[in-house]
């Protein structure tokens, strides 16, 4: 599917406002992608300007929001306003104004599957008040900062004024937009392998036939088997998914790369499905979004619901998404792996490369949780191996005090020290330089010219953390996403993600959460927290 860059183009400015972008930061990113060196930057220059890094963001706030006047006193409720619609969740009724309703099949105290008998008419317990009303709402933001000095404070004028910003609670209706026997329902997971995944489809399959829907599908290998005539697609029940969440992987299989979205969205027309639901990440939903809005340029009553799955943790808005609680608590294993190779070995140093291709959350959490980690790297921070202040000193130190140390890094830090490839892989995303072998590379060869000895482990846990079954955390998580996924579809929703807002579940319009990749913000107090713990200095 297209990518992210591909799919939405979100200003630099824009992207500034949020977690993950303070003013040095950025300017050394920036000034990398240039010239390809840190050497010509001016680092105390720079390291005197962190006072304003947090007005910056204001002021960048400002001039993405230039429609706005903060001199008029009725700002704040345009502002208001501009947020309602933009977060205003496309439905149904938008293009078929005419569309009828129906009480809603979905009833816990109802225990009778729908069948013919209520061809004519659902049944329905007036006395159940297990709906979500259209109106609830659930707050996005609950940090009211009293300055833009605060750490991690995100301020949309120069005040840091308190505004309100509200999106849509998820669950199911009082009213439904389709009948359930007229329901052709379809499951695609897309990109790579993900803790939760079966977690996911075998709720949407069970919430499906609780609403009385008979005709449940999987399409193998992602987007791909809508084009491709050798897959056919796999009939779902709760019989056949009733275990596959005790397995990892995707009963449906995986697959990057995609077909047309006219493509797509012809061969949905020609196997009758009208209920989509994709699985996948910011690519994969840019995809589901192209297919919502071709539907809607066709005049097709079909609802599109994406369920946002990426191990980094990296879309836009979300507390977190599934499959990061266990990859964190399956890096445990790896970084305690490498802390007994360092600490039995003299002089030994133990490295750990883990997931993170622009979001650094993966490495920083498994940082925070192990307690074991002396240095943690991720993409949002930029740092220098050799030098005075570099990474390799600070080892030569721990070395000298400790005897041992262990090193984190995400697998999108520090790219300005490997060789670029520019290759990309069928997902559009630009396949990254190894990291995690340029540290150890670089390392063994440091100490051996210092003449120190050094013994240098490297543990690359990518694919083993990927392919387990998710933790009990994730569990829950994938279970109330596919059951909440359903019933936004049910409600007539379209071009939808679902997803957990401080901890209450949501439904957001695709677009918001999709124009760029969540980052780790440098200045929040949870990076903060990951380097008291790991007592690491500015490697810059």
């Amino acid at each position: 599917m297209e990518t992210l860059s591909h799919a939405i183009s979100a200003s630099s400015c824009a992207k500034l406002t949020l977690p993950g972008n303070d003013d040095i930061s950025r300017r050394l990113l920036l000034h990398r992608h240039r010239h390809g060196s840190l050497s010509s930057l001016n680092l105390p220059t720079l390291r005197s300007q962190r006072k304003s890094r947090a007005f910056s963001k204001v002021e960048c706030s400002q001039s993405s929001n230039s429609n706005i006047d903060f001199s008029d006193p009725d700002w704040k409720s345009k502002y208001q306003q501009d947020f309602e619609k933009r977060f205003n969740i496309p439905h149904i009724t938008d293009i078929f104004p005419d569309a009828h309703s129906f009480p809603s099949t979905f009833c816990l105290r109802m225990r009778t599957p729908v069948n013919e008998e209520f061809a004519c008419g659902y049944p329905s317990d007036e006395e159940w008040h297990g709906y979500i009303n259209n109106n609830d709402r659930v707050l996005l933001k609950v940090i009211n900062y009293s300055s833009p000095t605060s750490a991690g404070a995100e301020c949309i004028d120069p005040n840091c004024t308190w505004v309100e910003q509200w999106v849509h609670r998820a669950g199911p209706r009082e009213k439904i937009y389709f009948k359930p026997e007229e329901v052709k329902a379809a499951i695609v997971t897309c990109g790579g392998l993900c803790p939760g995944l079966n977690d996911v489809i075998r709720h949407i399959v069970i919430t499906l036939e609780i609403y009385g829907v008979k005709n449940i599908v999987g399409i193998p290998f992602g987007y791909r088997g809508f084009s491709d005539k050798d897959l056919a697609e796999m009939p779902l029940s709760r019989k056949v998914v009733q275990n596959i969440h005790l397995s990892g992987g995707s009963l449906l299989g995986v697959s990057r790369g995609h077909p047309p979205v006219t493509d797509i969205v012809t061969s949905m027309e020609e196997r009758g499905i009208n209920m989509l639901f994709v699985l996948g990440g910011n690519g994969t939903h840019a995809g589901a979004n192209a297919i919502h809005n071709e539907c809607r340029k066709r005049n097709l009553k079909v609802a599109v619901v994406g369920v946002p799955k990426t191990i980094d943790n990296d879309i836009l808005l979300m507390d977190k998404t599934f499959g990061f609680d266990t990859a964190v608590e399956e890096a445990q294993r790896a970084i305690n792996s490498a802390y007994i190779e360092a600490h039995s070995a003299y002089h030994g140093i133990g490295i750990v490369k883990l997931m993170g291709r622009s979001s650094g959350f993966i490495a920083m959490q498994s940082s925070l949780a192990s307690g074991q980690v002396d240095i943690c790297l991720i993409p949002e921070v930029p740092f220098n191996l050799h030098g005075p202040h570099g990474v390799l000193r600070h080892l030569k130190y721990l070395i000298e005090t400790k005897g041992s140390a262990v090193v984190c890094v995400a697998e999108g830090a520090g790219q300005n020290l490997v060789e670029q490839t520019n290759a990309k892989d069928a997902s559009g995303n630009i396949v990254l330089g190894d990291v995690g072998v340029h540290i150890q590379q670089e390392t063994k060869k440091y100490f051996k010219e210092i003449g120190i000895p050094a013994d240098v482990k490297y543990i690359d846990p990518t694919y083993m953390i990927r392919a387990v079954r998710a933790n009990a955390s994730d569990g829950i998580l994938c279970t109330v996403l596919g059951q909440n996924a359903v019933h936004g579809a049910f409600a007539g929703y379209s071009g939808i993600t679902v997803g957990i807002c401080n901890t209450h579940y949501v439904y957001f319009p695709i677009p918001e959460v999709i124009s760029h990749a969540r980052e780790v913000d440098p200045n929040s107090r949870m990076w903060h927290r990951c380097l008291t713990s790991t007592g690491q200095p500015d490697f810059i």
